[in-house]
């Protein structure tokens, strides 16, 4: 294994009515002023709205809201959120949601401490911020783990660019399988696969032999399909739904990374096609990731043969992927890209403009050209 230094700064409280323990322990440590950031309003159709909101009374909290934050969050929604945030003289943001509303609200709280553009200051500078507004995330939608770190993911509409941006890791992440319990069966599939992607995508960068993080990763695969297939036998199954949180959560805490570089090449393709397209995250791994798989087979045939034996029970590469695709099919996930609830028709002019942008990923099995990704995202046709 490579040389690491692991921290996690994040103090995760898990299981029902866990949202009461952890805002009861944490707010005190903060002013009275607080940021309560959700998506399009599902929370208060479902009753968590009126929990949390409850919750931050008693703690004695001022509360402002900042509600609208979509899927793909946009970096002029960040920049609202940072207005509000100046405006209040906010102490502390309490992110709910899933992985849209987390991440938006990491980089407002570092964009709020800076005097300078993020994305200038990370992308043009090369520099990275250190400080932020101390926020929480409560998840109500799991699969993108974005509350176990300060990664964030932003859609920059004026660059047509979609991308990493480094900014505030939560202090705590609230993990109630409950408040799942109404998202949607093809939301919280989405999200489950993602997870999946996850962990692929870390297990098929560079390491060494019989290494710690790939072992983890593949455990963590297996754990989320098999509780995938639970959930397509009972949708409603609470432990199945906790178990896929604690998976999310694991695959993006971190420890699948340490001694080893990751891959993430299918999660830069899809990133631009979701800055072109407004696509569903999850979904569009699902239609890229076995197809690139296909692609790079020969160059990585020894980690996709012991992913097939361990995650699908098959002896052969070539059979582990078509044990992907079914799982695909099975939880009713797209399989073309024009399958895809898209803001653009799809064509093949448009996959070439997402190929030419594409980030390349360099610790990958094969390194790609920009013309082979094109090529890839044409076989997703």
């Amino acid at each position: 294994m490579n040389k690491f230094t692991y921290s996690y700064p994040t103090k995760v409280y898990f299981g029902k009515g866990s949202a009461k323990d952890a805002l009861t322990q944490e707010l005190n440590q903060y002013g009275d002023t607080v940021l309560l950031a959700y998506g399009g309003g599902s929370i208060k159709k479902n009753g968590i709205y009126e929990e949390i909101l409850e919750l931050l009374k008693e703690s004695n909290k001022t509360v402002i809201e900042f509600a609208g934050i979509m899927s793909n969050p946009t970096y002029k929604k960040v920049q609202e959120g940072v207005k509000i945030v100046k405006e209040h003289e906010i102490d502390f943001i309490l992110a709910v949601g899933g992985g849209s509303v987390i991440d938006c609200c990491k980089v407002i709280s570092a964009q709020s401490l800076l005097d300078e553009d993020i994305w200038e200051m990370e992308y043009i500078k090369g520099k990275f911020p250190t400080d932020g507004i101390p926020m929480g995330a409560i998840v109500t939608v799991s699969g993108t783990g974005a509350e176990m770190n300060g990664g964030a993911v932003i859609t920059h509409e004026e660059k047509k660019w979609k991308g990493g941006i480094f900014a505030t890791t939560p202090t705590f992440a609230v993990l109630d399988p409950t408040y799942t319990m109404s998202v949607p069966r093809t939301q919280v599939l989405s999200g489950a696969f993602d997870t999946l992607s996850h962990a692929m995508e870390t297990y098929f960068g560079n390491s060494d032999q019989d290494n710690v993080s790939d072992d983890v990763a593949l455990a963590i695969m297996k754990n989320t399909v098999d509780n995938m297939l639970r959930l397509l036998t009972d949708i409603h199954d609470e432990q199945a739904r906790g178990n896929l949180m604690w998976d999310s959560a694991m695959a993006e805490n971190g420890i699948l990374k340490c001694g080893r570089q990751t891959d993430f090449q299918v999660h830069q393709i899809e990133h631009q096609l979701a800055a072109y397209t407004d696509c569903n995250h999850g979904q569009g791994l699902a239609i890229i990731q076995p197809r690139y798989y296909r692609y790079i087979l020969d160059h990585a045939r020894e980690k996709l043969t012991k992913l097939a034996r361990v995650v699908f029970n098959e002896d052969t590469a070539e059979k582990g992927l078509d044990a992907l695709d079914d799982l695909i099919k099975e939880c009713g996930l797209p399989t073309k890209l024009n399958d895809l609830s898209s803001t653009m028709k799809i064509t093949p002019e448009l996959l070439k403009q997402v190929a030419d942008t594409t980030n390349i990923i360099q610790s990958n099995p094969y390194t790609l050209s920009k013309h082979e990704v094109h090529e890839i995202l044409l076989e997703c046709m």
